[in-house]
């Protein structure tokens, strides 16, 4: 017997907990975007295949092996988005948006790249994407860190997560770091292995972020960009990292963080955590000026950040119980007509409103029970008589009647009360009121 079609290896299907973890981050991603100012864009999830090989580099192993990429009807080749820095890019050139420089701009979706499936990664995935382009000064890179620490934080993560920072420089830095690299895994290239001599050729930067233990002892070896920066990238992450002392950020330098193409300078940063395995950066960003004058536009600095959706969700804790207000429990035909009135009347009043479709009296009270909800609505014969519904608290069994006309300001109130109630009860059961550190890493 044919068991139907199944989804495709490496995509997933989220209901229950884990639809609720990600939208947890999402949700929280929206508030946090507001707080800082940052635009809510869209961008399509296809792009001409030459927005992300001029971006990417040919060379990296995104466009040489992940990208998902086709021929339309028209002949032309389009790739499915494998992140969203080049999309907003594009955009940028394309539809005029120079003329709202500094953009602060913000967005959530799929990407997609054709990789190993594994715990925490797929093959279409969900990122959150922030970006502030057309500031070169560093407040900038201290902002959009701050945005990043702030998420985290609102999320409960900030004590599980660590920043990690570098400098990459300005491009006479980066130039003279460079080949100071490549002469020294020339003279070691023997005691590489066979990725980073690979990367010697086409991306000898990467080869610092090499997870290789055969080339640790070359990398350790390896020059550091701090002898070659020049008195006005020194003086730049010198003013990145006193920002973030003064907004209470931790840090901690990793001259090891890299980005290997060109386009990159300055601030490079990494949140990572030591909960997810081998895949334990959960936000990575940088400063990417060079990158919109090199897909021919015109030259503008920028920085951002991207973060696995699904990686964030992994660390969360369980959700709470239901959010649902109301149950509403009818008894007979008639009575249904009428909860589907009061129901209508409540979620106009802002209440979130359920009610089983079928089943007897006791059945649906067993499900208003086991919903979450925090008040029942029962409505029979009497009640469509008198005209006043029998309201249930399912927290304390307490129960009242209430006029019809009276139930949307009504349960307002008692909503209220029971949320407050269970706060404090909450407080209680966690040993009162804590304090709260000045900062996001507190």
């Amino acid at each position: 017997m044919s068991k139907g079609p199944q989804k495709v290896r490496g995509t997933q299907d989220m209901i229950g907990v884990e639809a609720e973890r990600f939208h947890q981050v999402v949700d929280a991603f929206d508030r946090v975007r507001r707080l800082y100012a940052f635009q809510h864009i869209e961008v399509p999830v296809f792009e001409a295949t030459e927005v992300f090989a001029r971006t990417l580099g040919e060379s990296t192993d995104v466009v040489s092996k992940e990208m998902y990429t086709f021929e339309d009807r028209g002949g032309e080749s389009l790739t499915l988005r494998p992140e969203f820095t080049a999309g907003i890019c594009r955009a940028f050139i394309s539809d005029g948006w120079q003329q709202h420089v500094p953009l602060k701009v913000a967005t959530w979706g799929a990407a997609f790249r054709y990789e190993r499936p594994q715990k925490g990664r797929f093959r279409q995935f969900h990122q959150l994407d922030a970006e502030i382009i057309g500031s070169a000064e560093p407040a900038a890179d201290v902002e959009l860190i701050a945005f990043a620490a702030h998420l985290l934080d609102e999320l409960g993560l900030s004590g599980r997560v660590q920043l990690k920072l570098n400098t990459l420089g300005d491009p006479a830095t980066r130039e003279a770091w460079r080949e100071a690299l490549v002469a020294h895994f020339s003279k070691r290239e023997s005691d590489l292995s066979e990725e980073s001599r690979e990367r010697l050729v086409k991306n000898p930067l990467r080869i610092l972020d090499s997870k290789q233990h055969q080339d640790f002892p070359v990398v350790d070896s390896a020059p550091v960009i701090d002898d070659f920066l020049t008195a006005e990238a020194a003086d730049f992450f010198g003013k990145v990292t006193t920002g973030l002392d003064a907004v209470g950020i931790e840090w901690t330098r990793d001259a090891r963080l890299v980005r290997g193409l060109d386009y990159y300078r300055h601030t490079t940063f990494e949140y990572v955590t030591e909960e997810l395995g081998a895949q334990s950066q959960v936000v990575g960003g940088g400063r990417y000026d060079g990158l919109i004058e090199n897909m021919g536009g015109p030259p503008t600095p920028a920085v951002g950040w991207a973060c696995g959706i699904e990686r964030l969700a992994m660390l969360l804790d369980p959700p709470a119980a239901s959010g649902i207000d109301i149950a509403l429990v009818p008894m007979g035909a008639q009575a249904e007509t009428e909860a589907l009135r009061v129901a209508a009347q409540l979620r106009g009043a802002g209440l979130i409103c359920d009610m089983a479709f079928r089943g007897n009296v006791k059945k649906r009270m067993q499900k208003a029970s086991t919903s979450g909800a925090r008040f029942a609505v029962l409505i029979g014969d009497d009640e469509l008589a008198t005209r006043q519904a029998a309201v249930k608290n399912l927290r304390t069994a307490d129960q009242s009647t209430i006029a019809f006309d009276m139930l949307d300001a009504a349960l307002l109130g008692l909503v209220e009360q029971d949320r407050h109630q269970a706060a404090l009860e909450k407080i209680k059961a966690d040993g009162g009121f804590a304090g709260r550190g000045p900062g996001p890493q507190s």
